[in-house]
């Protein structure tokens, strides 16, 4: 089943349909240009703003307070260098930054409850070899639209993120409630053209822009609420890999489904091609999601979380689950698709440690990543409603290792504030583990974790830092930051509700 994914728009529409804010000019990149460090690949997760080859790191902090406007949200930025991230902006300028509606150069303003760093990707959207940032704000009002959203792009250059002239934009059809923005990604779907085009989501789906000849064009709107498998989806989240390793990127669209009262997560997978994307199938899973290539064999793998089923409560295993689904050839498998099934894991399969209960929530958030260097990526798996002791909901962080069998137990680690070396302590309602992701900022081909608590410190919010040796991650050496050692607005910032991955 093909969705009608894919259209060329002429400048005429283009300039019809995505006019600035503030009048009549055409969103447009800056001009593109060949031979800088980087380039665009199907599927490229360095988020590397200033084209070093050192992961920088982006989060996000929704709530966070801007020239006195709550809700107005920012986002941070630390760039990777030889020993790293760092974890304050006492060190040299450059190394890290605020960025907001308030910031010079960046479109818009800071107004209450814009949310502005809700959701937040990376992607060359503009083919000139530096990653540029993504970031949502479904709480943008236009006009008197509340509440319809927009996504603002920030272009890297050798200097990082903000040198270059930026760019915002809405639906082509902005409604109010609509929250377009409330999830973003980027990546080359098709051959439209040589830069990563951009998904971006609305309580219907998602719209795809690209931008060709300088100017930003829709692409096509993928509606998952219409059901084009089997499920209703009501979308909430985005994810990006090559599961079929043709060169483009695969999206999928994740939520929850009324078809079974939101009680499970279920996504729909559009493979990439030449010419457009197209639907494929539902997976079973969807509530945290994320990329890479697990079992090293040049194929992306799909990682997916699920709340459990009432058969899975009555088994004494309902603290969430994870299901991998493993590329080829003929992408990923499924209950409905070809290839591989899915390995479902949990804190009760064999070898993971812990227990699993009733609202770990263990899967809510994940990420892909060499931890080791040993060639095989690994997961980090976010479980922000996990007790620990009789805190609840305390968090926790695992991390199971790939193999090229896929995921393994072997050498599977858990932590929490708790965990000895991991700095702070397990209390109520921190969420640790809400955010993860593993990144390698000191570009020694290993990942480090970034873990976020967005409910630390009375909804402040704090991260945290691991760092990566040959054996996996360690609790030694690791560190935690809030936004105010960034330099930003602290006080019921929600700091590290969003991190990319």
């Amino acid at each position: 089943m093909t969705n009608v994914s894919r259209k060329k728009v002429s400048a005429a529409v283009a300039s019809a349909t995505f006019l600035l804010l503030a009048g009549a000019g055409i969103v447009a990149a800056p001009a593109s240009y060949a031979g800088v460090p980087g380039g665009t690949s199907a599927v490229d997760r360095n988020s590397d703003f200033n084209g070093d080859g050192y992961d920088d790191v982006l989060i996000g902090a929704p709530e966070g307070t801007v020239d006195g406007k709550v809700g107005a949200g920012y986002v941070t930025v630390q760039y990777g260098a030889p020993n790293g991230i760092a974890t304050n902006n006492t060190v040299p300028k450059g190394h890290t930054a605020v960025i907001s509606q308030s910031t010079p150069g960046v479109p818009g303003t800071s107004e209450t409850y814009d949310s502005f760093g809700r959701a937040i990707a990376t992607g060359d959207v503009n083919g000139d070899g530096y990653d540029d940032a993504l970031i949502g704000a479904p709480g943008e009002d236009e006009g008197s639209l509340e509440n319809a959203g927009r996504v603002t792009v920030l272009y890297g250059s050798k200097a990082g993120l903000g040198a270059e002239a930026n760019t915002s934009f809405t639906s082509t059809k902005p409604a109010a409630g609509a929250r377009f923005g409330q999830s973003v990604t980027a990546a080359r779907f098709t051959g439209a053209t040589d830069a990563d085009e951009m998904a971006v989501l609305d309580d219907n789906g998602a719209q795809i822009f690209a931008y060709h000849t300088d100017i930003l064009h829709l692409m096509g709107t993928l509606n998952t609420t219409t059901a084009p498998g089997g499920h209703r989806i009501q979308p909430a989240y985005l994810t990006t890999g090559d599961y079929d390793n043709n060169g483009f990127a695969d999206l999928v669209v994740s939520g929850y489904s009324p078809d079974d009262d939101y009680q499970q997560g279920w996504s729909a997978l559009y493979a990439g091609g030449d010419t457009e994307l197209t639907y494929r199938q539902d997976l079973n899973g969807g509530l945290g999601t994320a990329s890479g290539d697990i079992n090293n064999d040049g194929y992306d793998d799909l990682v997916v979380g699920q709340l459990s089923s009432a058969d899975d409560k009555a088994e004494g295993d309902d603290g969430g689950k994870i299901a991998v689904y493993l590329g080829s050839s003929e992408g990923v498998g499924g209950e409905e698709g070809p290839g591989i099934p899915a390995q479902w894991w949990s804190q009760n399969s064999p070898g993971v440690p812990g227990t699993s209960e009733h609202g770990d929530g263990w899967g809510n958030d994940l990420s892909v990543g060499d931890v080791n260097g040993d060639g095989y990526a690994d997961v980090a798996i976010g479980a922000p409603g996990e007790d620990i002791g009789t805190v609840q909901d305390a968090g926790a962080v695992w991390l199971l290792r790939g193999s090229s069998n896929g995921v393994t137990a072997t050498g599977a680690q858990s932590f929490d504030q708790n965990t000895a070396n991991i700095p702070g302590t397990a209390e109520a309602d921190d969420a640790w583990g809400s955010q993860v992701r593993l990144a390698d900022t000191d570009a020694d081909g290993r990942s480090e974790l970034v873990a976020s608590a967005p409910g630390e410190n009375s909804g402040d919010g704090y991260v945290w830092l691991l760092p990566a040796g040959p054996n996996g991650l360690l609790a030694e050496g690791s560190s935690l930051y809030s936004a105010a050692d960034l330099g930003g607005a602290a006080k019921g910032a929600g700091f590290g509700a969003a991190i990319d991955e």
